[in-house]
């Protein structure tokens, strides 16, 4: 394991180098990366067919990101999780009782709070996957997969850790709709019909909406 660190001591660094300028020391933040690396390595199988050094990078760049997250000064306050706490138990009623997801606006109806509150407060205390890992289902041929690779080709590593940090600025600066559709999607692997139960809206305006979204990204990535 010693050996493969110091194999890719120079990828672990690109990887901690993005994160220079957050308040924290980039050795701290190494040792963090070490441990993504680790984690990743564990979990490697030759039968992945991909590079040992592509397959680390999701992983090391995750544990940064919680790492900085769960240090961060930002705090969940209580009300935002025991509002959670209520939205979970009433999509398991209605699931129960319907056999279908229950619609943010039925949610927000229900518990008497905005809709802007639900969303905050799924968005907030919810543990989103990571960019990097976050895949779908392609309705078209079934396969999986990521939303970096809807937006971009991977010409090398560095370009490939510069897209998803540059996505993932992208996604942060979505209109709340918009961003919604994107984390239905990709990160909670919804298809396009659900989204338009859960948003109230037509598949047909999903999918519209969609394409929009990943080529106006699609865009600010070439330009990025």
């Amino acid at each position: 394991m010693e050996k493969l660190i110091k194999q890719n001591n120079g990828l672990i660094w690109s990887i901690v180098k993005r994160f220079n300028g957050r308040g924290y020391e980039l050795e701290d933040l190494y040792q963090i990366g070490v441990l993504g690396f680790i984690k990743a390595i564990k979990r490697f199988n030759l039968s992945f067919e991909v590079k040992l050094s592509t397959y680390t990078v999701p992983y090391m760049i995750g544990e940064i990101k919680r790492f900085i997250r769960d240090d961060g000064p930002v705090k969940v306050s209580r009300s935002i999780k025991e509002l959670n706490v209520k939205i979970k138990e009433l999509q398991k009623e209605y699931l129960c009782k319907k056999g279908e997801e229950i619609t943010i606006n039925q949610i927000a109806k229900e518990l008497n709070v905005s809709r802007e509150e639900i969303v905050l407060a799924m968005e907030s205390v919810n543990n989103v996957e990571s960019i990097e890992g976050s895949t779908y289902t392609n309705q078209k041929d079934g396969n999986s997969i990521s939303l970096i690779e809807t937006l971009s080709n991977h010409q090398n590593e560095e370009e490939m850790i510069t897209n998803r940090l540059t996505i993932k600025h992208l996604i942060e600066n979505l209109e709340a709709r918009d961003k919604e559709i994107i984390l239905l999607r990709f990160y909670k692997e919804k298809t396009q019909a659900q989204v338009a139960k859960i948003l109230g809206i037509t598949q047909v305006q999903v999918s519209r909406i969609e394409r929009k979204i990943l080529g106006n990204m699609r865009t600010k990535l070439k330009e990025a």
